[in-house]
Order: C-alpha cells, then sequence, then structure tokens
C-alpha cells in the first residue's frame, strides 16, 4: 500500500494507520529529514528479523538505528549520559543525526545480540515523529539504499514503492526525500567524534 501524508499537517487518521500497521508487525517505508527509512516497531522482534532479511544482514550484526520522538525516551535504552553530551544533543535534535550512544542492558535483548552501543535518531520530519508519538515507543530503522553506483540514495517515494511493493507492507508518500544522510556522532568515549559527515552541520 502507498499512502500519501502531507509533512505540514499530518492526517491524524493516516497517522493512525500507520500506527495499527506497526502494531501488527508490519514493516514500513517512512520519510525523515534525511533519505526515506526502513523500519517497523521496536517490539515486534519479528519484523526486525524481516528488516534484516531485506537489507540482507545478520540481526545481530546490523547497525539498524532507533527513531524517538523525543529525549526524554532515551534513558529507557541507554546508559546515563553525560550533561554536556545531553545538551549538545538538545542543541541539535530534532535534526539530520545519528547520536551512538553506550546502550544499556535492554539493548542486547531486543536485538538478541551483544550490541553495546545504540545509534539514536530524532528527524526533524513531523510524520515520523508524529507516528512515533502515536505508537508510544521508539521506531527501529535502516536506509533505503539503491542499487545504483550513482545515485546511492532513491528520492522518489513511487519509485520505493515500485521497488519494495513485494516487500514491505506500506510505503508512505511523504513527499520527495533527500540523497544525503544523517552526520553520524560517536559518543560513547564521552566526547563527541563526528565519525560520517552527512547532511547535519553539529553546533557546539
Amino acid at each position: 500500500m502507498l499512502l500519501k501524508i502531507y509533512e505540514e499537517n499530518p492526517a491524524p487518521r493516516h497517522i493512525k494507520k500507520v500506527v495499527e500497521c506497526l502494531n501488527n508487525g508490519d514493516i514500513v517505508i517512512f520519510p525523515t529529514d534525511t533519505i526515506y527509512g526502513l523500519g517497523c516497531s521496536l517490539n515486534q522482534t519479528k519484523s526486525v528479523d524481516r528488516i534484516a532479511k531485506i537489507k540482507g544482514t545478520k540481526k545481530e550484526k546490523a547497525n539498524f538505528s532507533i527513531i524517538f520522538n523525543n529525549l526524554s525516551m532515551l534513558s529507557e535504552f541507554t546508559k546515563p549520559i553525560e550533561n554536556h553530551l545531553f545538551k549538545l544533543m538538545r542543541k541539535n535534535l530534532p535534526g539530520p543525526f545519528t547520536f551512538i550512544l553506550n546502550a544499556n542492558n535492554k539493548v542486547p535483548k531486543l536485538f538478541q545480540s551483544k550490541k553495546k552501543t545504540i545509534g539514536i535518531r530524532i528527524p526533524n520530519n513531523s510524520i515520523i515523529t508524529t507516528i512515533v508519538e502515536e505508537l508510544g515507543h521508539p521506531v527501529l530503522t535502516t536506509s533505503i539504499r539503491d542499487e545504483d553506483q550513482v545515485i546511492e540514495y532513491t528520492t522518489d517515494p513511487e519509485l520505493i514503492f515500485e521497488k519494495y511493493s513485494s516487500l514491505v507492507d506500506l510505503v508512505i508518500n511523504g513527499g520527495y526525500g533527500d540523497n544525503e544522510a544523517s552526520t553520524v556522532v560517536d559518543c560513547t568515549s564521552g566526547e563527541p567524534i563526528i565519525i560520517r559527515q552527512g547532511k547535519g552541520i553539529l553546533q557546539e
């Protein structure tokens, strides 16, 4: 299914439809403030397995990120965050960043792995953050890449639907996406280190 949702004013009935799908274990493709993401409810372990299969990777080795709608959810999944790092995140989020943090004991159980870190995102996109808010818990996500050597990311949701309609349950058409990934900031050592410069320019 291809579902049109407008970022300026996401229709509540459409948001509810997506949340129903996620709660049923469906796989959804959605817009962010960078590129389109492929995701599922964090509570649906079989769906996480499906995403790993779509991406051609093993769940325990995959670098999935988790989308939150605000920073208050973080403490459920991370070890205590130092004040200066929390302030840094508060200054730059919502925005096109993935912050890598030290995970607490809940994360290895979710991924059935020895995962000790977690990549977190709070995109500046009202469609996905409203979905997470309505869902009441985070969404696991990974980027939609293109096999094309020249175009790394597909930006047209209708083309994404053509390609993935047999693999996923729902594609949200939230307009054209970006073709530049998020900036990845590793905060696990206590000092922020940019390990991939993407769309986001870090404000310190």
